[in-house]
């Protein structure tokens, strides 16, 4: 027998199976779309809601590795915390089990065999990805070519080890595999932690089953170690994270030790008390795929009661004794990880975006406040939020590009490219908020103040300001075309307001009724405002752009972009 000739079309056959693996979730996660995005919303719902949210996830993603890595992500994000983030690793535990139930197809389907329609299906999905003139039909292409490259390299491995059906070697290492629970597991977790994916790793323990190699009992604590294995990529991804993030990866491993240390007992008693002639017996796929199903149903419901002590282990091995805090420069709903799942990456910039608009808001006020107050505390303090400003600018812009280059939807496509005109324009708000406190700088070194009918004046059109900026950030958060309308109504105001109160004050200027130097600085301040209000109508243009077809959109009168 020549090894080679084994090993070479195995790995081929391997290395198809995780491609068209790759192509058919990446099909799927863009074919999700922005249904994906609701993930968001359902988190906050119960704990049985997170195990169902997981287990789709992880249907999707094709990996339970890649669902935890992601779940690293939000909770370093800010977007999930711990009592959701067990929820769901519990349901992505229950949600890879769907490879084994589409490969083992092979079996319980035969009129529909994958194997056989793999080749067809590639070709088809060549033809549409080809002809295809739109985004939705090469998403479809790309999911079903993904299904049929799966299952081309699926068969391939399967050919390959065919003929290891006559070497007593390898039928004597699956007996003492099965005969020995702790090597059983320990082969199951290393092949699963090499390669990082547990899909992968079903896919070469299916294959073996398929050429018969298998014993009953090894296959049970090789799907075990499995398990175990797969949480090596979600402590790996926990490097270089906060510690509520690190946690996820430790909550991972205690909740598959548990279930592999349950079972285990449970299967060691049936195979060697209760039937020992169910151990030895030869596993197919179909069998191997519902051990898999009930192992990780079963543990799920297990530990279920116990998952609020699993979350306070976790926090004590990270040395958690209470939530973290963090300094406001710090992007809290942007993580590297996401990038996995573009189109949730998409909904925490804008969470993110919308984050730093509230900083920028809440600095113009602080900045207005100085004229007023001439604090040179709150002067320093406006000066300080500005570099917090430039700092979430320059993440969230980076971050943006990083997305651009990834393969998106339309819509989402659409979404980043206006992110990226949206953290510009807040970032100029920012920048204004420092021009203003600086001009109460120098008014307050200078000794001169603004008349009371100068502040009366100007308060008018600071509320009209701070109106207009606070709707488009409501248009964008709750994506909502009133709110957007109602900003460009104020920017109208402003704009008004500005010339009027220009021209009177130019005119207390030629009459000599007020300090020239205060005169300069009460223009200069007008001018801010007016330019902060036509930055709130660009990020509300946004919005007005995406809702160009409402009826009541165009009633408003509102002039498109």
């Amino acid at each position: 027998m020549h090894y080679s000739e084994i090993i070479i079309p195995f790995i081929g056959g391997l290395a198809l199976f995780i491609y068209g693996m790759n192509i058919m979730a990446q099909g799927l996660q863009n074919a999700a779309g922005s249904k994906m995005k609701s993930i968001l919303e359902a988190l906050t719902h119960n704990k049985f809601m997170g195990i169902l949210l997981g287990a789709l996830v992880t249907a999707i993603v094709q990996s339970s590795s890649a669902t935890t890595v992601m779940i690293v992500g939000f909770v370093n994000a800010g977007l999930m915390n711990l009592t959701q983030a067990i929820s769901v690793i519990m349901g992505a535990n229950i949600g890879t089990t769907a490879t084994g139930w589409l490969v083992s197809s092979a079996e319980w389907a035969k009129m529909f065999s994958p194997a056989t329609i793999a080749p067809l299906a590639v070709m088809a999905g060549v033809i549409i990805m080809i002809t295809g003139k739109n985004m939705k039909k090469k998403e479809f292409a790309s999911i079903i070519i993904g299904f049929g490259i799966l299952f081309i390299g699926m068969g391939m491995m399967s050919s390959s080890v065919s003929p290891l059906q006559e070497s007593s070697f390898f039928r004597d290492m699956f007996v003492r595999l099965g005969q020995n629970p702790f090597l059983g597991i320990l082969a199951g977790a290393v092949v699963t932690a090499v390669i990082q994916s547990s899909s992968a790793a079903q896919g070469i323990l299916l294959s073996l089953a398929a050429s018969g190699l298998v014993p009953f009992n090894a296959a049970v604590f090789i799907i075990m170690g499995q398990n175990i294995g797969t949480c090596i990529t979600a402590i790996l991804s926990g490097v270089g994270a906060s510690k509520n993030a690190k946690c996820v990866g430790y909550m991972h491993l205690m909740f598959n030790l548990s279930g592999t240390v349950i079972f285990s007992i449970i299967a060691m008693v049936l195979f060697t008390k209760i039937d020992p002639s169910i151990g030895s017996g030869i596993i197919n796929q179909t069998q191997i795929s519902a051990i898999h199903t009930m192992f990780n149903i079963g543990t799920t419901l297990l530990l279920i009661p116990f998952s609020k002590w699993i979350i306070l282990l976790a926090m004590r091995m990270n040395g958690i004794t209470e939530v973290e805090t963090t300094d406001e420069g710090r992007l809290v709903h942007l993580d590297k990880r996401m990038l996995q799942t573009p189109s949730l990456a998409v909904e925490g910039a804008k969470l993110e975006t919308i984050r730093m608009g509230h900083i920028a808001r809440e600095n113009l006020e602080t900045a207005l406040s100085t004229f007023r107050d001439k604090n040179d505390e709150t002067i320093a303090e406006v000066k300080q939020r500005e570099t917090v400003v430039n700092r979430l600018c320059d993440g969230i812009s980076e971050y943006l590009i990083k997305l651009c280059m990834l393969q998106l939807s339309d819509r989402d496509n659409e979404t980043v490219t206006s992110l990226l005109n949206t953290v510009s324009d807040m970032e100029r708000v920012g920048d204004h908020a420092e021009n203003i406190a600086e001009l109460a700088e120098e008014m307050e070194r200078e000794g001169i103040s603004f008349s009371p009918m100068a502040m009366e004046e100007l308060q008018e059109m600071v509320s009209a300001t701070l109106s207009s900026y606070d709707n488009a950030i409501l248009a964008l958060e709750m994506d909502d075309i009133s709110f957007a309308v109602k900003t460009a109504s104020l920017e109208d105001k402003v704009d008004d307001l500005e010339k009027k109160l220009r021209a009177g004050h130019i005119d207390r200027l030629s009459n000599a009724e007020c300090n020239v130097n205060a005169g300069i600085h009460f223009l200069e301040l007008l001018s801010n405002l007016e330019r902060v209000s036509d930055h709130a109508m660009n990020i509300a243009q946004v919005v007005l752009n995406e809702h160009r077809e409402e009826k009541h959109y165009h009633e408003e009168g509102v002039p498109e972009a």
